[in-house]
Parts: C-alpha cells; structure tokens; sequence
C-alpha cells in the first residue's frame, strides 16, 4: 500500500502566505481607497495613481521573493531539527532496548550453560534451572512482541485492520483470563461497563489497551485493591475510566508514565515481569482510536486513567 500525499502546509509556508495575504490586502485597500473620504471605487485617474500600483507591485514581488526564501530556510531549519530529535529519540529507543533484551538473555545464558557445564546436577535443580529459562523466554518473547505492537502503530498504521468491535464483550473476556491474578492478590475487578460499547476499531489494540491497564493495576495497586471500569458515551466517542484505589503515583512521575521504558522503581518493574512498554501502547493505541488518554490520582487513594475512544475508525 501505498502512503498517502502530504498535502499538509509546512510552517515556512503558512507564514509566507498570512504574510503575503495581509500585504496584498493593505496595498489594495491603500492604493484603491486612498483618499479616506472616497466612497465608492473609482477608476485611476492620475498618472501617479498607476506609478504608486506599479510601485506597490514591485515592493510585493521583492518583498515575496525575500519572505521566501526565508520561509524555505525557516523549514529547512525545522526539518532538520525534527530530524535530529527523532535521531536521538531513536538512539535512546535502541539503548533502551538493548538494556532490556540484555537481561533476560543472560539470564537465559546463565542457566543453560549452568546445565552444559555440570552434567551431574540434580534433576530437581536442572528443572529449577529450566523452569526460570522458560520464565525469562516468555518475557523476551513479551518484550518483542510489544516492540512490534508499537512499530505497526509508528510506521504503519494504514496497514491495521479496522473492523466494529464489541468492547463490552472484549472486556469481558479479560476480566475472565485476569481473574486468577486478580484472586491471588486479593484484589477486586469491579466491570460497570455498559452491554453492548460498539466502536470501529482495531481488535489486537483495543484489547491491548484494556489487558494492560489491567495488568499494570494488578501489578502495582497493591493486595487487596479494588479496581473500577466504567464508561459514559457521548455523541462521537465514548469515555472511559479506569481506577484502583491503590498506592497511586506521586505527582511527578504522571508526566512520564506514558513514555516507552519509563519506570518509577526500574528493580521492582523488572521482578513483576512487566516490558517497560504496556503503558505505551496503551497511549498510542488510544490516539490511534481518535481519542485521548490522561493520568492523575483518584481521591482519596489510588490511580485514575480517563481515555475516549472515537465511535469511528481513525485509521482508515
């Protein structure tokens, strides 16, 4: 598929233009009206009427071709710094990457050639050993399938899928598969969703938003939290609210939370198995969707995310 044109004027432009259309208004409201008690529109009548319209033209034509240039060189100037940021964003990405497959890959290293290099270890250790290689695959597996997820979402959003989706029923299905981690942490999922949440969407994101906004309350609200879901439509899109009344996020994290690889406590984030990623995609997936999403604390205690999501595909 083929991208589509970018008729979209840059900012060099859209200052040439606003600059250009107030000058060619001014010079002819000057040169056509230029006795203020005239009335109507005449035609020149003096020779000098015709030399102050050449004159006007003049200063416009060079006036034109000065704003110009500068206007490109104004873009050109843009251009490279977005270029210098997405290059330095992308740098950032791949160490953060690197730092997060590194993990889990030695572990994985580790604990095989801990089995190659001791022939006579106990089964019941080598299982040990097995089981934690087996964890830590899962994890990079998890790590690179989120990698992937927000790839589609950066580069090729036109190739996802938009189909109507049921998000009552979706979300009903995650309450099912979450509900032994919900019951081991002694937690409790409270779904007042409305039947029948119809938008025009992508079904792996849409999922995705809810799962993770999930497993990050399952991970960190704390034992014994309670989690709501809730939802109120409007005319094109509905809103959602998700919160727990859990051990919250100090105010100068909710910032940050959405950015890829951020964590508040890196130690503990890394032992709950969790990418450094869900709350990424959960944003991207969400703007995506023709909505927005925000953060703040739930009174008196907790978390809250508010998120629309358009009732219409955005993507398409």
């Amino acid at each position: 598929m083929n991208p589509k044109p970018n008729h979209k004027l840059t900012e060099g432009h859209k200052m040439w233009l606003t600059v250009m259309s107030v000058f060619a208004v001014y010079a002819t409201i000057f040169i056509l009206f230029e006795d203020y008690d005239r009335k109507f529109l005449m035609p020149f009548d003096e020779v000098s009427d015709w030399h102050l319209l050449l004159f006007s033209l003049a200063v416009m034509a060079v006036l034109a071709f000065l704003l110009f240039r500068y206007a490109r060189r104004m873009d050109e100037r843009i251009s490279r710094e977005q270029a210098e940021k997405e290059n330095r964003m992308r740098r950032e990405l791949t160490q953060n990457i690197a730092h997060e497959l590194k993990t889990p890959v030695a572990s994985i290293l580790g604990y095989t050639e801990t089995i190659l290099d001791n022939p006579a270890i106990s089964d019941d250790m080598s299982r040990q050993f097995i089981v934690r290689t087996h964890s830590q695959a899962q994890r990079l597996t998890a790590l690179l399938q989120d990698i992937s997820t927000l790839n589609k979402m950066d580069y090729a959003p036109d190739l996802l899928k938009m189909e109507r989706v049921d998000v009552s029923a979706l979300f009903a299905d995650i309450v099912q598969e979450t509900a032994l981690a919900i019951d081991a942490r002694q937690m409790t999922l409270r779904n007042y969703l409305p039947q029948d949440i119809i938008v025009q969407g992508n079904p792996s994101l849409l999922y995705s938003i809810f799962r993770n906004l999930v497993d990050n309350a399952v991970s960190y609200a704390g034992r014994g939290s309670v989690v709501e879901v809730s939802a109120v439509e409007q005319p094109h899109h509905w809103q959602f609210t998700f919160k727990d009344n859990g051990i919250g996020i100090p105010a100068e994290h909710q910032p940050r939370i959405f950015e890829r690889f951020y964590r508040i406590d890196k130690g503990r984030s890394r032992d709950m198995g969790g990418t450094g990623l869900g709350l990424a995609i959960v944003k991207n997936a969400v703007l995506l969707h023709g909505g927005n999403i925000t953060i703040s604390n739930a009174e008196p205690s907790g978390l809250k995310f508010e998120f629309t999501l358009s009732k219409k595909s955005q993507a398409q």
